[in-house]
């Protein structure tokens, strides 16, 4: 309920129907009362909550990497937060409402380290080995930069990482991997984090592969 200050003629304050009055700096004012709109389904709202828990799923297993491989962008937000502002608008394919992950274009790591070079992912006695050419000295890359890897199998939205793996001199890296994922595919991903962990490397997709029986 408004209430009148200086009689009928004058300004009031509080709410009167849909009409809102008050006063600043001594000025007098009405202005309306904004509509609330708790859950607005318009089909462009609709698309953008659609996009964001199709992200999300992708995510949310992989939250331990993405915390250094996001890192460089985590200033005025997270590094999570920074994965998903990317993951939106970039990743995802498709029309509203059958939208999909594109997992090639989908990233763990993103920075200006000098990423992997001729990186390769095979099924090997139930692990994934992954390799790649040792391209120390080349733009960024230093021999002690350390691996980042992902495995992600999309079938139980499960991912399996590693934030500090072998180095870029190494050249590779074995994944074990879950028992109960035989016979079940993977996408992988690689990249590096100096030693420092200051830098980070943007990802690369070294596609999918299939689980060989354990």
């Amino acid at each position: 309920m408004g209430t009148i200050r200086q009689g009928i003629l004058g300004g009031f304050s509080g709410k009167v129907g849909t009409v809102v009055g008050g006063s600043w700096k001594g000025i007098s004012f009405m202005r309306a009362q904004p509509k609330s709109i708790k859950n607005p389904r318009t089909e462009k709202q609709l698309s953008q909550r659609t996009k964001f828990s199709l992200a999300l799923v992708f995510l949310k297993p992989l939250i331990h990497v993405l915390r250094t491989g996001f890192k460089p962008y985590a200033n005025n937000q997270s590094a999570f937060n920074a994965a998903m502002s990317y993951m939106l608008a970039n990743a995802i394919s498709g029309d509203f409402p059958n939208y999909r992950i594109d997992f090639p274009s989908a990233l763990i790591s993103r920075g200006s380290l000098t990423p992997a070079m001729n990186g390769v992912a095979v099924s090997q006695d139930g692990n994934i080995v992954v390799s790649w050419d040792d391209n120390t000295g080349l733009g960024t890359a230093k021999a002690s930069d350390k691996a980042l890897i992902a495995l992600y199998n999309a079938d139980r939205n499960e991912a399996v990482t590693e934030v500090a793996g072998a180095t870029r001199a190494a050249g590779t890296q074995v994944i074990p991997i879950p028992a109960d994922w035989a016979d079940e595919e993977v996408h992988i991903y690689l990249g590096f984090v100096s030693e420092d962990a200051n830098n980070v490397a943007t990802s690369v997709y070294l596609g999918k592969t299939t689980i060989g029986s354990l």
